[in-house]
């Protein structure tokens, strides 16, 4: 369970799925991000094997769509879909909702 310094640009791939993301919006500090239970790791680190994808965690991620925490400090943008749920310090990231327009007269 490591932790690690999110930025924005960084990319990070899944260690049991296909799943990719590259960080849009991130807070201050060090966060564990994870996908299907598992760390995830530098896109560009060497695969690792043996990883087995967390059955209470395997949602989808959707490719182009936008994921975010709570308090929407966190957003990742999926560039790559899968079988894991993401997660930050062990709480699922949600599908970020578009915004209503004003609806013009």
């Amino acid at each position: 369970m490591a932790k690690t310094a999110l930025k924005a640009g960084a990319r990070f791939k899944s260690t049991v799925c296909d799943t990719q993301v590259m960080v849009v919006k991130a807070p201050a500090g060090e966060f564990e991000l994870r996908c299907g239970g598992a760390d995830m790791v530098g896109a560009t680190a060497p695969a690792a094997a043996g990883g087995t994808l967390d059955p209470a965690l395997s949602g989808e991620t959707l490719i182009g769509k936008r994921y975010v925490n709570a308090d929407e400090s966190l957003e990742l943008l999926c560039t790559k879909g899968g079988k894991g749920t993401l997660s930050l310090d062990g709480v699922a990231l949600e599908i970020k909702q578009a915004k209503q327009l004003p609806s013009s007269d």
